[in-house]
């Protein structure tokens, strides 16, 4: 990464662990994400200006919906993605979490490409090997988990095929 891209990761990672922004983002940061990407057909992302993002299309824990979130995620070295159900530290986990958890099996957009994935919920051991990945990428976003007072789960996104 060159300084820039870390400098400015760095001076907004710590504007986002503010109450201002936790706040704020839930409620306007999606939509403007939905209408970026149904503009430039998946391939602009609004937070994948600073970090990498993708959208997840994962099924309805419940209502087997398909449901539609776009995601900053962490690539773990080996073709994998890493994303953490933060939901700006919120008290409750995020749905699409539920939803992980409940069918696997899902797909994402990747700049425009999307492809099909397994998601795999880490275990403790991995989940601090994914945090001290992601905290590389984001500095400080580990104080979502500890503003939230749950343990924010990790999940490992494996692709199994290209759509």
């Amino acid at each position: 990464m060159t300084f820039v891209v870390v400098s400015v990761r760095t001076v907004f990672a710590a504007f986002t662990r503010t109450r201002l922004f936790r706040r704020w983002a839930p409620r306007v940061l999606p939509p403007i994400e939905r209408w970026l990407e149904r503009v430039s057909a998946g391939r602009v992302q609004l937070s994948a200006l600073l970090v990498p993002s993708l959208v997840l299309y994962s099924r309805g824990a419940r209502s087997g919906a398909t449901r539609e979130t776009p995601l900053m995620y962490t690539a773990d070295g080996h073709g994998r993605a890493l994303v953490a159900g933060t939901s700006f530290a919120r008290e409750r986990h995020p749905a699409w979490t539920y939803n992980l958890l409940a069918h696997p099996e899902a797909e994402i957009s990747v700049r425009g490409r999307r492809m099909s994935v397994r998601a795999d919920s880490l275990d403790p051991a991995e989940r601090e090997e994914a945090w001290r990945l992601i905290e590389r990428q984001w500095p400080g976003y580990r104080a979502y988990e500890r503003s939230s007072g749950r343990d924010v789960r990790v999940f490992r996104l494996t692709p199994t095929s290209v759509i």
